[in-house]
């Protein structure tokens, strides 16, 4: 344990040192993998589905804050739709307008978690999002986790009818409503977006509170949650689901969320201490977990050697001091003669000119 706690250590240190380096750098690998997911997902523009032209939107994100990122993925995706037909990308603009106008703008810091929730369900963790906003964010995020599961299965929907859009047998109302029925009529998108708002809310809930190991019972919980919403929709509603890959993937997120509790959070639950005190107008009672850390010494060696000592010591011989003399052979010590204390000074003669005699005589027989 002790070494974990040291890696980790060093692993913070590593970053704190170097951020300004490392944020860039996620955020670009982030916005490459959004943009390719878009791509791979839909790809019916052939002049946005270049390799070239996500290098350089995830290299402009970099850079950018991350609403940048959000909005680059909605241009993305209408620029497809619009090439599957004008229908199709009317729809989809108006449906990105109504989330942000009405879900997202009062979700303004979190909505990169629309970016991360296509990403989980391709990498078949779709749990781990809700997990890790609970952990990781606020209540608020159940917003963009909700629009981000609302495109995800869109999307899904235009890629398996994508040739009835490209036939030219349907009318224009007849591909709006079909549109329309796919989106209300999906029983299992409005299953997820139950699944993630109730498992971002009830990992938030448990994290927030005072007990100990809220963290883990927070992840443990949101997993088993997660599996029985599924399930439990799966049943009502008839939709099927695999329910072994179901429990497996939930399974492997949350131990995914134990170890990013280890990294983010890591509250030494061993040595809690409870405070008591009270001022004025209040009492307070205050838990304070202290942090699982181990200090880390840094070593430094000093290489000494016996050339070094003597350098070191002519180089200080050779030093010049500009307070003292600098040929000390030709300047010769000054001798200052003491007088002796028997020896009385001696007037000068312009002294004794300046004396008056014949006012000093009868200053004399006055006095007398």
């Amino acid at each position: 344990m002790t070494a974990l706690l040291e890696m980790k250590q060093k692993i913070k240190n590593f970053y704190g040192q170097y951020e300004m380096y490392f944020l860039p750098l996620l955020k670009f690998i982030l916005g490459f993998a959004y943009f390719t997911w878009i791509n791979q997902s839909m790809g019916y523009m052939s002049e946005l589905n270049n390799i070239f032209i996500v290098l350089i939107l995830a290299l402009i994100c970099s850079i950018l804050p991350s609403s940048v990122m959000v909005f680059t993925g909605c241009v993305l995706m209408v620029g497809h739709s619009y090439a599957l037909g004008m229908e199709a990308a009317g729809f989809m603009l108006v449906l990105l307008l109504f989330m942000m106008i009405l879900f997202l703008r009062f979700s303004a810091g979190k909505n990169i978690v629309m970016v991360f929730t296509p990403l989980s369900f391709a990498l078949n963790v779709p749990v781990l999002l809700p997990i890790g906003s609970g952990l990781l964010s606020s209540a608020v995020s159940v917003l963009p986790a909700g629009c981000g599961v609302i495109i995800y299965y869109f999307i899904r929907f235009l890629n398996a009818n994508a040739q009835s859009f490209q036939s030219s047998d349907m009318e224009i109302m007849d591909r709006l409503t079909m549109m329309a029925d796919g989106m209300v009529t999906n029983w299992e998108m409005w299953i997820t977006v139950i699944a993630f708002i109730v498992v971002i809310l009830l990992v938030n809930l448990i994290r927030t509170r005072a007990f100990d190991y809220a963290w883990r019972i927070a992840i443990v919980t949101g997993g088993v949650a997660y599996v029985l919403i599924m399930l439990g929709g799966s049943f009502y509603f008839g939709v099927s689901t695999d329910i072994v890959p179901l429990i497996i993937y939930s399974v492997v997120a949350v131990l995914i969320g134990i170890v990013l509790e280890f990294f983010v959070f890591g509250g030494d639950y061993t040595r809690t201490e409870r405070l008591e005190y009270e001022d004025d107008e209040y009492y307070y009672y205050v838990k304070a977990v202290p942090k699982a850390a181990v200090t880390t010494s840094e070593r430094s060696i000093k290489k000494i050697n016996g050339s070094g000592s003597r350098d070191d010591r002519r180089s200080e011989e050779n030093v010049v001091s500009f307070s003292e003399p600098i040929f000390q052979g030709e300047e010769k010590p000054r001798r200052t003669k003491k007088r002796r204390n028997d020896e009385m000074p001696v007037e000068r003669k312009d002294d004794l000119d300046d004396i008056d005699f014949e006012k000093k005589l009868e200053e004399s027989l006055k006095d007398l």
